[in-house]
C-alpha cells in the first residue's frame, strides 16, 4: 500500500479520502462557474446587450461577492464549512437553471439574469472562506502547499479552460441557455460530492457568542479578524495591494476582451473560450510548479514581485489585432496571476491562528473584490473616451509602483527571514484515512 510520502509532493495531499472527494466537489463547482462565466456573457448579447449590460451583469456579480464575504467568513468560523459549501452548491443549481430554462423558453428578462448574476456572486463571496477554513481540516499542515496547488490547477483548467470551452462548444452548437442548464447540473453534482465526503473534524471549537445578539456577534467577529489584518504588515500589504490589482485589470480582462476580440479579430464565443483556456493553460502549470517545490525562504519578496508585474501583458493585449495575440497573451497573465495564489493560500492557512481563518480568508476575499465593481463598472465608459489601446496599457502599468509601494511599507523582506515557512516533517498516514490529528501550528506564526 502506497503512503502519503511516496507519493510526488504534488499529489500527497490525495492520500486521504476526504480530500478526494473535496477535490471532485471543488472541479465540478468550478467546472460549472467556468461555463456560467462565459454564457452569462453570450446570453447577455443574445438579448441585445452590449458592452454597458455585460459590465452590469459582471458589477452585480462582485457586488453579490462584495456583500456576502465577510458575513460567509463569520459563518466558517462558527458552522460546518461543509454544510456551507453544500447550501451554495445547491442555491447555484436553482439560480442557474432557472435562467437557462427561461432562456429556452424565450421568457428570460434581463431582470431575471441580473438576480442570478446576484446570487452567484453570493455563493462565490461565501464559497471562498468556507473552503479556505475547511481544507487545514482536511490535510495535514505539510500537505497544504500541495493542495493549494492543486487547487490553483483546478480553477484555470476547470474554472477557465473545460468549462468555457464546453460552453462555448455548447452555445455554437444550440445557445447560452443550455450551457447554463449544464452548469446548474455541474453544481448540485459538486454538493453531492461534499454528501458523500461526510463530517469533517474541526481544528477548534467553533466560536461561541453566548448571550450577545446575532447583529452584535457577527459585528464583533468581523471587527476581530480587521484587528488581526492591521496588526499584521504581510497581511494589509498584500491585501491592499490586491485591490488596485483587481481594479486595474479585472474590469478590462471581463468585459473588454470579448468586445475587442470581436472588434478587431473577428472573434465568437469560440475564439473568446480560446483566450480564457490559454490563460487557464498558463495558470495550471504555474500553479503546479509553485506546488511541486518546497516554500521558497523569500516567499513574500517572490509572490509580490510577480504579482507586480502580472498585469504589464496586458500592455501587449492592448495591441493585439488577431486571435493568436489574444490567446499568447492570456496564456502569460495565466502564469503570472495564478501561479503565487499558492503560496498566498499556504500562507494563510499556516500563519492565521485556526479559530480567525474563515474571517481572515473572508477579509481578502473582501478586501480584493472590493473595487471589483467598480473596475466593471467604469472600464465601459473609460475605453469609449479613451479607446481599447489605452485603456489596457493603463490597466497593465498602474500596479507596477503600487506593489513596490507597499512592499518596502510592510518590510516584507524582514517578515519572510523573521518567520520561516520551512517544510514540516510528513507523518505516514494511511491512504484512506483522514486527518486526525491537529496539525502543528506555531505561535510565533502568528504574526
Amino acid at each position: 500500500m502506497t503512503s502519503q510520502v511516496d507519493l510526488p509532493r504534488v499529489l500527497r495531499p490525495f492520500g486521504t479520502r476526504q480530500y478526494r472527494w473535496l477535490a471532485a466537489g471543488l472541479a465540478l463547482a468550478l467546472f460549472g462557474d467556468g461555463m456560467w462565466l462565459i454564457a452569462v456573457v453570450w446570453q447577455v448579447i443574445d438579448l441585445g446587450g452590449g458592452p454597458g449590460k455585460v459590465s452590469l451583469v459582471s458589477g452585480t456579480t462582485a457586488v453579490g461577492m462584495l456583500v456576502s464575504s465577510l458575513a460567509g467568513g463569520v459563518l466558517a468560523d462558527r458552522v460546518s464549512q461543509r454544510l456551507i459549501t453544500i447550501g451554495l452548491e445547491v442555491t447555484k443549481l436553482v439560480a442557474f437553471a432557472s435562467v437557462g430554462v427561461a432562456s429556452m423558453a424565450g421568457v428570460l428578462t434581463f431582470g431575471h439574469l441580473l438576480a442570478a448574476a446576484l446570487l452567484s456572486g453570493v455563493t462565490t463571496g461565501m464559497y471562498y472562506p468556507a473552503y479556505s477554513a475547511m481544507l487545514p481540516n482536511v490535510v495535514e499542515a505539510a500537505h497544504l502547499q500541495a493542495a493549494n496547488g492543486v487547487e490553483g490547477f483546478m480553477r484555470p483548467v476547470f474554472n477557465q479552460a473545460a468549462g468555457p470551452l464546453i460552453a462555448g462548444a455548447v452555445i455554437g452548437l444550440a445557445a447560452p441557455g443550455q450551457a447554463i442548464v449544464l452548469a446548474g447540473i455541474a453544481s448540485v453534482l459538486s454538493a453531492w460530492c461534499y454528501v458523500v465526503m461526510g463530517p469533517v473534524a474541526r481544528r477548534h471549537e467553533p466560536t461561541d457568542t453566548g448571550e450577545v445578539g446575532a447583529i452584535r456577534g457577527v459585528v464583533t467577529d468581523i471587527a476581530e479578524g480587521v484587528a488581526y489584518m492591521w496588526r499584521t504588515p504581510w497581511l494589509w500589504a498584500t491585501l491592499f495591494f490586491a485591490t488596485i490589482l483587481v481594479l486595474a485589470t479585472i474590469g478590462p480582462i471581463e468585459v473588454l476582451v470579448p468586445f475587442a476580440l470581436r472588434d478587431r479579430a473577428g472573434g465568437d464565443a469560440g475564439d473568446h473560450s480560446l483566450v480564457l483556456m490559454a490563460f487557464g493553460a498558463g495558470a495550471a502549470l504555474s500553479s503546479l510548479a509553485f506546488a511541486s517545490i518546497p516554500m521558497p525562504r523569500r516567499y513574500l519578496t517572490l509572490m509580490l514581485g510577480i504579482w507586480g508585474v502580472s498585469s504589464v501583458p496586458l500592455v501587449a493585449m492592448g495591441f493585439a489585432h488577431s486571435t493568436w495575440m489574444f490567446v499568447v497573451t492570456a496564456f502569460v497573465l495565466g502564469v503570472l496571476f495564478d501561479g503565487p495564489m499558492v503560496i498566498w493560500g499556504t500562507l494563510l492557512q499556516r500563519r492565521v491562528p485556526p479559530h480567525l481563518l474563515g474571517r481572515v480568508s473572508s477579509l481578502d476575499f473582501f478586501v480584493s473584490v472590493a473595487l471589483l465593481p467598480l473596475s466593471m463598472a467604469i472600464v465601459a465608459p473609460v475605453s469609449h473616451a479613451i479607446g481599447y489601446t489605452a485603456t489596457f496599457v493603463l490597466a497593465g502599468l498602474l500596479p507596477v509602483p503600487c506593489a513596490l509601494v507597499f512592499y518596502l511599507a510592510a518590510r516584507l523582506w524582514r517578515d519572510e527571514i523573521e518567520h520561516p515557512l520551512r517544510d514540516e516533517p510528513v507523518p505516514v498516514v494511511a491512504p484512506d484515512t483522514a486527518v486526525s490529528a491537529t496539525p502543528r501550528c506555531d505561535s510565533e506564526l502568528y504574526q
